[in-house]
């Protein structure tokens, strides 16, 4: 009969325009995802599916993007996300059905004589745990805990996983001593990674830029040309800012020894990335910049290790500083930033320590000393040529394994600001 109204209980079959759409029943609504996620890994686990923390992460993530609607739509997201392997499948499908039919628990792995011997079978049967599972122990359902006992206080298993650093980290809390060729290698890439910006200085060249302070005159007049004469668009610029030079001077006598291969290390992360100016020293000054740029590291090392002639002999701190400061690389050091790797056992007297730095604290940006015995408890620097030397340095820093090297670098990135003049 027209006008009619339907029957209680039944839906229209063409709502009207202002009618809000029908709700979507949503099959995990109210529950925890990431707990039930869990508890099936779990279960699946103990059926003998290598499932690991990765592919949990997936099937939380996909059913936090997509909740599923029905059951048959949470199998096939659980089924993307935690199986890997096709013969896989059949341990999850029997585990899913046991889960989630309201079905009692099915036998979780197959027999012997329901699928024929392979002579090239590798995977081997896991027992699984056919007992359903405790009151309180099943899938969370529900969001609020169940209860449980308290805790045995003479378990001491311990269920949480124990968070340790990293087989780099760890090494390079190392001691320069304690590492082989092969992990100084590994620490001394990872430390050239670290090195990713480097500090610049100001030129005097300018640069077009709209957020400029200087007015460009040429290039202003050049476009009041086509106003009349009336500089109505005005060209701003600002200065041109270059990498800031680096200049490094090595330590290699015998004093060093432990630390020497590191050193060189860091020398060739600083020529990469800045391209730096490196030298090593015992008694003669040895240039290692070309050396150092070659692309293998270990061959870089070997080069450089048998170019230095005099390598673990006597130390010459202060002839060598005045033999850079006197030779045409000199210039260089003209508003660099100067880093001197040794533990400041000089064999020259300390009144030519003293002259030689206070020349080059004249001409550097910075001057940063690096001594392996810095980092030891209760140290001084007494030491007749480390104690000349330390008015000069602006900073006195330790350097006895690969972690103390990484500080001094990062400390290097960020030092823009002009020293005082002494």
């Amino acid at each position: 009969m027209a006008g009619a109204e339907p029957p209680s209980g039944a839906a229209p079959r063409h709502p009207g325009p202002g009618s809000p759409p029908p709700a979507r029943p949503v099959l995990l609504r109210g529950t925890d995802r990431a707990a039930l996620a869990v508890a099936l890994v779990d279960r699946l686990r103990r059926a003998g599916l290598p499932t690991g923390l990765t592919e949990t992460g997936d099937f939380v993530h996909a059913i936090e993007v997509s909740p599923p609607l029905s059951v048959n739509t949470l199998y096939w997201t659980a089924r993307i996300a935690l199986v890997r392997r096709q013969p896989d499948l059949a341990v999850f499908d029997e585990v899913f059905a046991a889960v989630f039919a309201d079905a009692p628990p099915l036998p979780l792995t197959r027999q012997a004589g329901n699928t024929p011997a392979r002579r090239d079978d590798v995977h081997v049967p896991v027992p699984a745990d056919t007992q359903p599972p405790a009151d309180g122990r099943g899938l969370p359902w529900a969001t609020l805990p169940p209860a449980v006992a308290p805790a045995d206080p003479t378990d001491a298993t311990l269920h949480t996983p124990e968070r340790r650093p990293s087989a780099l980290a760890a090494l390079a809390e190392l001691p320069f001593e304690d590492l082989d060729a092969t992990q100084t290698e590994l620490l001394g890439e990872a430390l050239r990674a670290t090195l990713t910006r480097w500090p610049t200085r100001r030129t005097r060249r300018h640069a077009a830029d709209p957020a400029g302070r200087r007015i460009a005159l040429r290039p202003t007049i050049a476009r009041a040309r086509r106003t009349a004469w009336e500089p109505v668009a005005l060209v701003r610029e600002r200065p041109v800012r270059r990498p800031r030079r680096a200049v490094l001077l090595c330590d290699v006598s015998e004093s060093m020894r432990a630390q020497a291969t590191a050193y060189l290390h860091l020398m060739r992360a600083f020529t990469l990335v800045a391209d730096a100016e490196v030298f090593a020293f015992a008694t003669t000054l040895t240039r290692l910049t070309p050396t150092l740029r070659h692309a293998s590291a270990a061959e870089a090392i070997a080069r450089a290790g048998a170019l230095v002639t005099d390598r673990f002999g006597g130390t010459k701190i202060a002839t060598n500083l005045a033999a850079v400061l006197d030779s045409h690389h000199g210039n260089t050091l003209r508003g660099a930033l100067v880093i001197v790797a040794s533990d400041g056992w000089d064999s020259d007297p300390p009144a030519r320590m003293d002259a030689a730095m206070s020349r080059l604290r004249r001409r550097a940006h910075r001057i940063l000393w690096l001594n392996p015995r810095a980092s030891a408890p209760g140290f001084l620097p007494t030491v007749a040529g480390m104690a000349a030397a330390l008015p000069y340095c602006d900073r006195l820093l330790p350097a006895a394994t690969f972690q103390d090297l990484t500080r001094a670098a990062h400390l290097l990135q960020h030092l823009n600001t002009p020293a005082p003049r002494r």
